[in-house]
């Protein structure tokens, strides 16, 4: 099969086309033909050396594919309800920029109604991600306030719709006024250009001063003093990615007189029943509503396989808005 590789750690131009065989099902698994491949910013950092893929998994980059069933564990695709030839999506640890891919059957779902191959591609690593964090790690409800930093990333693109979709206020920044124009017709409240405002006054001000309940944040560094500032009483502050720096300074005294939540996750490592929890549960809350067309995906460009490279260098470009595709 044709494969994207890593032929060394460093910029775009590594990646290369090569040829790999088929890898094989086990228990529990599935062969997917792939019709697509999600590009996320974990495949960046582990193409430049900085994130290693669990021991045992594909050395290929890619945590998310979308294609068609083509054998696999017929005990465990029943229970599941997954059958030869279904059109699935799925969310792996890695081997994902293949034209054959292994998932986990309990980390498949269907692609939803009306979606293309492409579309379903873009959505398990960010809607898994999105889920577990805002969800479930920060417990967030309706009726609540959220700040998602990064508004027209794939994660942000993500989170700013589910959190509308299930009844809360959304708080989104971005770097520029035609980013924060995107932010609003995807379904934030209040969009804030970071480069000219200060968020941490912005979300105040939006909150009548109660500040913010949950923030979603893919910084760090030296946004977590400033996010800690913004938290309202019982706030939570959920980190998923380091990109400003994985050294904080923050105001305990905040923490302490307000109640404060400081967490965060990786979902890569975490082991395979975990993720199926998220799938079941995106399954029953979240993949209605897309197909329903009340939550879309956003689709920023779309690179056949071989140009991999560029499709790295635009995420690095940080240009895009919502998700980049490979289509094989």
């Amino acid at each position: 099969m044709r494969a994207v590789e890593i032929t060394s750690f460093g910029g775009p131009g590594v990646l290369r086309l090569g040829d790999r065989p088929v890898p094989q099902p086990g228990a529990g698994e599935l062969l997917i033909r792939v019709a697509a491949s999600g590009i996320n910013r974990p495949d960046v950092l582990q193409r430049m050396g900085h994130y290693a893929p669990p021991p045992g998994t594909s050395d290929l980059p890619g945590l998310e594919v979308a294609g068609v069933v083509e054998s696999g564990d017929a005990a465990a695709m029943v229970e599941a309800g997954i059958r030869v030839g279904d059109r699935v999506c799925a969310l792996v640890a890695g081997g994902g920029y293949a034209e054959w891919c292994v998932a986990p059957v309990a980390q498949c779902l269907p692609v939803p109604q009306g979606l293309s191959d492409v579309e379903a591609a873009s959505l398990p690593e960010t809607f898994f991600t999105v889920w577990s964090n805002v969800f479930d790690r920060g417990r967030l409800q309706a009726g609540e306030t959220l700040l998602v930093q990064g508004g027209t990333s794939g994660i942000g693109v993500t989170a700013i719709q589910l959190a509308r979709a299930f009844g809360v206020t959304v708080l989104a920044t971005a770097g520029s006024d035609e980013k924060c124009a995107a932010c609003l017709r995807l379904g934030a409240h209040h969009a804030i250009n970071y480069k000219s405002q200060d968020f941490v006054a912005e979300g105040k001000r939006l909150t009548q001063g109660k500040g913010v309940d949950v923030v979603l944040d893919m910084v760090a560094g030296d946004y977590v003093e400033r996010e800690v500032e913004c938290l309202a009483e019982d706030g939570r502050l959920v980190i998923i990615a380091v990109q400003g720096g994985i050294k904080s300074g923050f105001n305990a005294g905040l923490v302490l007189r307000r109640r404060l939540t400081i967490t965060g996750s990786t979902l890569r490592p975490r082991p395979v029943a975990f993720k199926g929890a998220i799938a079941q549960a995106l399954r029953e809350h979240v993949w209605p509503l897309l197909a329903a067309g009340q939550v879309r995906p956003v689709i920023h460009s779309t690179f056949a396989a071989a140009d991999a490279a560029s499709a790295h260098a635009l995420m690095e470009s940080n240009q895009h808005i919502g998700k980049i595709v490979l289509t094989w």
